[in-house]
Order: C-alpha cells, then sequence, then structure tokens
C-alpha cells in the first residue's frame, strides 16, 4: 500500500521503547507495527458497530422498563414533560 498521509504525536520515551521492542520481534518497524496496529483497531470498531447497535437496543429496552411513567390526565402531558421530569428529580433530590 501507497502511503501519503503523515501523522506524529508525542508518546512517553516508555511507549516508544515497547512499541519498537514488539515491532522487532515482528520483524518489521515501529511504521509497519503501528500501521497494523491502527488497522486492526479500525477493524474491530467496524465490525463492532452491528454489535454496538444490538447491545444499545438491548439497553433501551431494559432502560424504558425502568423508567416508568409520568401519570396524569392533561392531554397536553407530553408538552410539559420536561418541567415534569424536572419537577420529580428536584423532589428527590431534597429527600
Amino acid at each position: 500500500m501507497r502511503k501519503s498521509e503523515v501523522y506524529s504525536w508525542r508518546i512517553s520515551p516508555d511507549i516508544r521503547s515497547g512499541l519498537e521492542l514488539e515491532a522487532r520481534r515482528a520483524g518489521s518497524t515501529l511504521a509497519g507495527l503501528l500501521d497494523r496496529i491502527a488497522e486492526e483497531w479500525l477493524e474491530t470498531r467496524r465490525s463492532g458497530a452491528a454489535a454496538d447497535d444490538t447491545g444499545q437496543a438491548s439497553l433501551h429496552a431494559v432502560a424504558a422498563r425502568t423508567l416508568g411513567a409520568i401519570s396524569g390526565r392533561s392531554a397536553r402531558r407530553a408538552e410539559r414533560a420536561r418541567a415534569a421530569i424536572r419537577e420529580r428529580l428536584e423532589r428527590r433530590r431534597d429527600r
């Protein structure tokens, strides 16, 4: 793969020496090792995105069961939801 971008950042000397050691053990250069690490990380993030969506959906379902509902007989209850939630939270905090 042809590389055309340069990125630089500061790291501690301990981390750099550890990375250089691992690159030598792998028979690679430091740049090659960092490139492989970045590629693997991106692949993991991309493949985990679908799992994260599923996980988020299940978390939302669990949270929805525990949140409850605002009770009242007002037809305009939804319009006042923010204020009603804040009132409830303030009452809980004052306990």
